[in-house]
C-alpha cells in the first residue's frame, strides 16, 4: 500500500494524517470488534456442548439408576437343611459316578445320578439345558428350577426367575414335564402347578446349598450352556 501524497499546506496536512489516523483506527476497530464476535461464537458453542453433554449424562445416569432400582431383586435363603419335611417332596437315592455320553434318568427333570464330570455353570437360561451337565450342579449344593415354556410364561416367568437366589440356582425351560413347574436338588425334587407356591421357597430354604448334595460347596462356575442371561 503506498503511502498517501504529502501536502505543503501545513495545516491540510494535518488533516490528511487525520483522516489516516482515523482510517486505521477504524480498521482496528472492526478487527477488533470481528474478533469479539468470533470469541462469542465459540463460547456458545462451547457452552451448546457442555449442555448437550450434561443432559446426556444425567439421562445415562438416569437409566442406570432406573435400571437397578426396578430390576427384579434376587431371592435370599439360608444355606443347609433344618431337617424340615415339605409335603409333595419326593426323596431318592443315586450314586455320584461321572460318565461320558448321554444318561437315561428316571426322573424328569433328573434330581441326581450319575452325570458329565463338567457341571452347568449357575444362572438363568431361555434355552433347555443338558441333564448331563445339569445334575453335577446338582451334586455341587445347587437347586435347579425347571418349567414348561408353554405354561409358564411372561410375567409367571419374571416370578419364577425372581424365586432363584444370585448363586447355587438353575432357572431353564424343560420340554416334556408332566407339570408346569419342577424344583429339583440333589435326590430330592418337588412338584408344583404355580409360580406362586410357597413351597417352592420352602424347598430352597431346606435344599439350597445343603440337603444331601455329594460335593456341597463346590464351584458353581463351569461351562455355560446355550441361552444364558
Amino acid at each position: 500500500m503506498s503511502s498517501p501524497k504529502r501536502s505543503g499546506n501545513p495545516a491540510k496536512q494535518a488533516q490528511i494524517d487525520l483522516t489516516v489516523k482515523q482510517q486505521r483506527d477504524a480498521k482496528r476497530q472492526e478487527k477488533l470488534a470481528e474478533y469479539q464476535r468470533q470469541l462469542k461464537k465459540r463460547q456458545r458453542g462451547k457452552l451448546v456442548w457442555w449442555v448437550v453433554g450434561g443432559v446426556a449424562v444425567v439421562a445415562i445416569a438416569a437409566v442406570i439408576i432406573a435400571s437397578y432400582v426396578f430390576a427384579p431383586k434376587s431371592a435370599s435363603y439360608t444355606a443347609g437343611s433344618e431337617g424340615v419335611e415339605i409335603e409333595g417332596v419326593e426323596t431318592f437315592e443315586f450314586a455320584s459316578d461321572h460318565v461320558e455320553g448321554t444318561v437315561d434318568y428316571e426322573q424328569t427333570p433328573p434330581a441326581g445320578g450319575p452325570h458329565n464330570s463338567a457341571w452347568l455353570s449357575c444362572g438363568i437360561y431361555t434355552e433347555p439345558q443338558p441333564n448331563e451337565n445339569a445334575v453335577h450342579s446338582l451334586e455341587h449344593g445347587a437347586v435347579w428350577i425347571t418349567y414348561d415354556p408353554e405354561l409358564i410364561t411372561g410375567e409367571d416367568l419374571d416370578a419364577l426367575r425372581a424365586l432363584a437366589p444370585r448363586t447355587y440356582a438353575i432357572v431353564s425351560p424343560y420340554e416334556g414335564l408332566d407339570t408346569p413347574i419342577a424344583v429339583s436338588a440333589w435326590e430330592h425334587q418337588l412338584k408344583v402347578d404355580t409360580v406362586d407356591d410357597p413351597r417352592i421357597a420352602q424347598f430352597f430354604e431346606e435344599y439350597w446349598q445343603g440337603g444331601t448334595a455329594p460335593e456341597l460347596g463346590a464351584s458353581c462356575t463351569g461351562i455355560e450352556g446355550p441361552g444364558k442371561i
